[in-house]
């Protein structure tokens, strides 16, 4: 069987199936990611612990130098009145010792002016962190005059150590930037951040080899089951070539379960209208409920049924199942339902299924075609009859089978609101349509057997069917009132005019001639046409005119009809 092109994400509805491989991956990779890296992290935080320490260490050891130097430098300052040249000496002193871009040994004033400077950068005017400022001036009134220092510089967080100097009446500050100091760690650590995630993409690659490896088979089972879900058709698993493990088992009970359920499927589908099962399987329950639609109902009925049965006796059930067969398969090809079977009839339903174009177009294209298979059956019995007669004659007792086997039956078409849905109790219940259209339906098939045509429809069809297409032709048969109704209504032939004759056609139109002037009450006129087309329905007006030339009076040209 052809797969469909891979792809990491299946829909269901909006819905998207994560392979297991990918969880899988996805969890070991964060885990590894987080482990990883806190553990770098960590060390990260304990060696620049380690570098603030020492590099401490190293400023006290340079404060030491400057602070000496700066004291020396007073006393010649002292002794030779050159403030300015004392000064610069110290920052020349001061200098030597600065090795990073942004290190800085200065002389503050109480004040926050600076008294000398040796930087890397911009001098400064002021110390640039008062807060910082008025803390050092306050423990040195408390006795506290030397320490280590935190501020803030334009540059951003400087630490180091300072010590007063009562000579110079300042702070001597040693002092380096934060940054600059942990800037080796930060690019050691990101270079082993890079390399750890491009070994983490390598084992990250080969693991998801690896587990589609292992769950290749569990990809195989969720690709089935999607496909099966989208079909809503259960099949069985391939199991030739998975291994020996809990997926394998998985896929045994799978198939053990779909095995049972597909047969209760069938027998379900066998005995429940299409929509029902669609409706079941997409809200999981079948409820005793119903509402009113407008659909279009056919009604078929097997003509000298009675007949039948005395003949064939137990064998009409063969003939039944080879007749429905073939007339149940033009109704479902059209989108129609099989409301109900009873014995020689059938009620199909048009309008339930999505699918639904045109429901009387359907309706009435199905008509057609159970006339095509059932005219197939009778032309099928009609050649094993000529094979037997061409070794013998056949006996009165097979004429009489011959005679019962030939299968003609009838269709009526309406259409209308009815109520359709689910009846009955919650132990037993059954899909059924009521309404007035399903009792027309069979009056109208009924009528077929009086005006001697394969189908018969109501004006509603008609009319929905001309929505859509010219293919049919309606020729109005006649004004009928059926019993317990107060008004006439109008009934059609439709003539498909893609297959009948033009002299079929032409009949017809000469029919219609005659029915106008039937209804008219120019029965002489009308009866002239009728016997001049020649078609079977016209008996039934030439009955009905007699001898008259006229109609009675109080002619409204509606037939009555007396029974159901």
């Amino acid at each position: 069987m052809p797969h469909p092109s891979k792809k990491w994400f299946r829909m269901v509805g909006s819905t998207p199936i994560i392979p297991l491989s990918l969880k899988i991956m996805s969890a070991f990779v964060v885990l590894l990611l987080i482990s990883t890296f806190s553990t770098n992290y960590l060390n990260l935080v304990l060696n620049q612990r380690e570098i603030v320490k020492k590099t401490n260490e190293l400023l006290v050891k340079e404060l030491k130098d400057v602070y000496l130097f700066a004291s020396n430098q007073f006393e010649i300052f002292e002794y030779s009145g050159d403030r300015t040249g004392a000064l610069d000496a110290i920052e020349k002193n001061a200098a030597i010792e600065l090795k990073t871009p942004n290190a800085r040994s200065f002389g503050m004033l109480r004040d926050g002016g600076i008294l000398f400077q040796a930087v890397h950068g911009e001098n400064m005017a002021l110390f640039p962190d008062p807060e910082v400022l008025e803390s050092m001036n306050r423990l040195r009134l408390d006795g506290v005059s030397e320490g280590t220092i935190h501020y803030h510089g334009s540059e951003g967080e400087f630490f180091g150590v300072y010590k007063y100097l009562d000579k110079w009446d300042a702070y001597i500050i040693r002092a380096e930037l934060y940054s600059d100091m942990v800037a080796a760690t930060n690019r050691i650590f990101r270079f082993i951040a890079l390399v750890i995630m491009l070994m983490v993409l390598f084992f990250v690659v080969i693991g998801v080899i690896v587990i589609n490896h292992i769950l290749r088979f569990l990809h195989l089972f969720s690709e089935r089951m999607l496909e099966m879900q989208q079909s809503q058709k259960l099949a069985f698993i391939d199991l030739e070539k998975a291994n020996n493990d809990d997926i394998a088992y998985l896929g045994a009970s799978f198939n053990s379960l779909s095995a049972t359920i597909s047969n209760l499927m069938t027998i379900f589908r066998k005995f429940v209208t299409r929509d029902v099962v669609e409706r079941a399987y997409l809200e999981h329950s079948i409820r005793l409920e119903g509402t009113q639609m407008e659909l279009a109902i056919l009604f078929s009925d097997i003509r000298g049924f009675t007949y039948m049965t005395e003949t064939l006796g137990n064998d009409i059930i063969d003939l039944l199942n080879v007749h429905y067969d073939r007339a149940i398969k033009c109704i479902h090809d059209q989108n129609g339902i099989v409301g109900s079977i009873i014995g020689d009839a059938v009620l199909a339903v048009y309008g339930t299924l999505r699918e639904t174009r045109n429901k009387s177009l359907e309706a009435l294209i199905s008509a057609y075609n159970i006339q095509h298979v059932t005219a197939s059956l009778r032309e099928e019995m009609k050649l094993h009859r000529a094979e037997i007669e061409r070794t013998r004659p056949l006996t009165p007792a097979e004429e009489r089978v011959f005679k019962a086997v030939l299968i003609n039956v009838g269709v009526g078409i309406d259409g209308g609101t009815v109520f359709y849905g689910n009846i009955g109790s919650v132990d037993r219940m059954t899909n059924t349509v009521i309404g007035d259209n399903v009792n027309s339906s069979s009056r109208l098939e009924g009528l077929t057997r009086i005006y001697q045509l394969p189908v018969i429809v109501s004006e509603y069809v008609r009319d929905e069917v001309l929505r859509d297409t010219d293919r049919y032709r309606f020729v109005e048969i006649d004004m009928v009132q059926v019993k317990g109704k107060t008004e006439g209504k109008r009934i059609f032939f439709p003539l498909d005019i893609t297959t009948e004759s033009p002299e079929t056609l032409s009949r017809f139109t000469m029919f219609s001639e005659g029915l106008a002037a039937y209804y008219e009450g120019a029965w002489s006129r009308a009866r002239e046409l009728f016997r001049d087309c020649s078609l079977e329905l016209c008996a039934v007006f030439l009955d009905s005119i007699g001898n008259s030339d006229v109609a009675p009076e109080g002619w409204e040209g509606v037939w009555t009809m007396t029974t159901k």
